[in-house]
């Protein structure tokens, strides 16, 4: 299983397989008065800006830390599950890609508050307008889910920069 799970991580075009089945899938399933075509084509436009995303952020990522992107998923893994190389170019590259991804964590902490407050005028604008039509239902369920959502954000920030900042002390208490 490990070795099927390393070859999907590395593997743009099974990634690009699963999301067009699953961009597919979701089509078929609520689109269902649209064409068939029309869920292919979609889906493939989907898989396509997706997939573009993912090799770009690994390109990139290749770039600051000098490292194939290959390298880089090997790399994010053991940064994952807290793993501190043990050799000393490894490590050199786990550096390096800690400190891309902190500088780029620290640069989006500055926007975040803004994001989550335009996320919460939206809710409440929902509300608002719900209550002036009568209609509160669906606002309530917005509301509630983009509460739910920020809490996760704000959890997921939290924890990231907590993987980071223990992997750079790590790898300093190594060498």
């Amino acid at each position: 299983m490990h070795t099927v799970k390393r070859w999907f991580s590395h593997s743009l075009p099974a990634q690009a397989l699963v999301l067009f089945v699953l961009g597919l899938g979701f089509g078929a399933v609520f689109r269902r008065d649209d064409h068939p075509a029309l869920w292919a084509v979609q889906s493939l436009l989907y898989t396509a800006v997706i997939i573009g995303v993912v090799a770009y952020q690994r390109r990139r990522a290749g770039r600051a830390t000098g490292a194939r992107p290959g390298t880089v998923v090997d790399l994010s893994r053991r940064l994952r599950q807290r793993e501190v190389p043990e050799d000393p170019e490894e490590r050199v590259l786990m550096g390096r890609l800690v400190e891309d991804q902190l500088g780029k964590m620290e640069r989006g902490s500055r926007w975040l508050p803004y994001w989550l407050g335009l996320l919460g005028l939206i809710a409440v604008g929902m509300l608002v307008l719900g209550a002036a039509t009568g209609s509160l239902a669906f606002p309530v369920v917005f509301a509630v889910g983009v509460i739910a959502f920020c809490c996760g954000v704000l959890w997921m920030h939290k924890r990231t920069m907590g993987l980071l900042h223990h992997m750079r002390s790590a790898l300093r208490d190594r060498v």
